[in-house]
């Protein structure tokens, strides 16, 4: 199973760390991540597998969104197959 992590918000230094990191804490593995930088707003998108997360996915979504409120970013997790209805034509 795989999830979809977006974050926006204004650039500094570590945004992608900071993710990654947490992600790691859970055992999520980061499989892909696409980041840029427009003027000095930060957006990334990250496919992670949560096949061995250690803590509930309702749970590690809460932990990045408190991450985001941290760090002064927007992180939404979704599951691979909601974000694929959402976006199916």
């Amino acid at each position: 199973m795989r999830a979809i992590i977006s974050a926006f918000g204004k650039d500094k230094i570590g945004i992608l760390n900071d993710i990654s990191s947490y992600c790691a804490r859970y055992s999520a593995n980061v499989i892909d991540v696409n980041q840029t930088i427009i003027e000095d707003y930060f957006a990334m998108f990250m496919i992670v597998d949560i096949d061995k997360l250690n803590i509930d996915f309702c749970k590690f979504i809460d932990e990045m969104n408190a991450l985001g409120e941290i760090k002064n970013l927007k992180i939404h997790v979704m599951h691979e197959e909601i974000f694929n209805m959402m976006h199916k034509i």
